[in-house]
């Protein structure tokens, strides 16, 4: 059985380590900030570590789902960090959603002490991750990905190895990218509609067989916006962070993206609004306001 590490039991974190749990394949060790979580998965079988740099002296597989670059840094390189206790050998994978660049760099700090390092974000929001049917877009050595794919298929349903350190941080970025721009351009679309005097089933059953198409109609309306159900799926406030890292992936590739641009206002806005924490349907809260419509059924 593989001693795995899993650090960041939040809501997309703690169901993956569930399954982990669940599929008897591994002894998970876990280490958490919220110990009401740690606890829980603690009553399920898990071995809570009182330090990262102790659950990488006890795993020989590290998996990090965290909310940003910096945390994601200083859990590698504190005092306590992973690198402080882990050696030649192990694998970290982070599946959390960062820029390129940071992975990049951390797969270096890495790479010194013989530590293979691998970006692994997800798709499949929250309902993915419990149900274990997750998107995983895979970037690092070909050779270390074979190794740990079987801990990866616990997690998701399709892997993608799309290239080297930093690739899958770059698909994750990309994708995101239209699903932001996607949502936007739903709500704004949904509330012309009704302000037009449509009914918003009728748009959506018609839009789902038309060219106007698209997984953020598909997936964010009838079950979502249509039933006045935010809780979060997929948060704003996610949303929000990707595409910031999109922009700031285009800054630094001198590439324009004025519609991710405007996306991303979108998403200010509704941040602005206070609807951070519900799901990204949630924006179209922000045209509802302003054009004084609901779209429900």
């Amino acid at each position: 059985m593989t001693n795995v590490g899993f650090i960041g039991i939040g809501a997309m974190g703690k169901p993956m380590a569930q399954n982990l749990i669940k599929s008897g394949k591994v002894a998970l060790h876990i280490f958490d900030l919220n110990t009401a979580a740690v606890a829980e998965l603690a009553a399920l079988g898990a071995s809570p570590c009182r330090s990262p740099k102790e659950l990488a002296e006890l795993s020989s597989v590290m998996i990090m789902m965290l909310p940003n670059a910096a945390i994601v840094e200083s859990t590698l390189t504190g005092e306590q960090g992973l690198l402080a206790g882990a050696k030649a050998g192990q694998t970290i994978i982070d599946m959390s959603s960062v820029a390129a660049g940071s992975t990049k760099k951390m797969a270096a700090l890495a790479a010194v002490k013989g530590i293979a390092y691998i970006d692994a974000p997800v798709s499949g929001g929250v309902a993915g991750a419990q149900a274990g049917s997750l998107t995983i877009m895979v970037g690092g050595d070909m050779a270390a990905v074979q190794a740990v794919e079987p801990i990866l298929q616990v997690l998701g349903k399709k892997i993608y190895h799309v290239g080297d350190s930093g690739a899958g941080d770059s698909m994750k970025v990309v994708n995101n990218l239209l699903l932001g721009i996607n949502m936007a351009a739903v709500a704004e679309a949904l509330v012309l509609g009704v302000k037009s005097g449509l009914k918003p089933q009728v748009m959506v059953d018609i839009i789902k067989e038309s060219s106007g198409r698209s997984y953020a109609l598909e997936a964010k309306t009838e079950k979502f916006i249509l039933k006045n159900n935010f809780a979060a799926g997929f948060a704003i406030d996610l949303e929000y962070k990707d595409l910031d890292l999109a922009m700031e992936t285009a800054k630094s590739l001198e590439v324009p993206l004025p519609v991710g641009a405007m996306a991303q206002q979108v998403f200010a806005m509704a941040k602005a609004k206070g609807l951070g924490r519900e799901d990204i349907s949630a924006v179209v809260k922000v045209w509802e306001e302003l054009v004084r419509v609901q779209v429900r059924e």
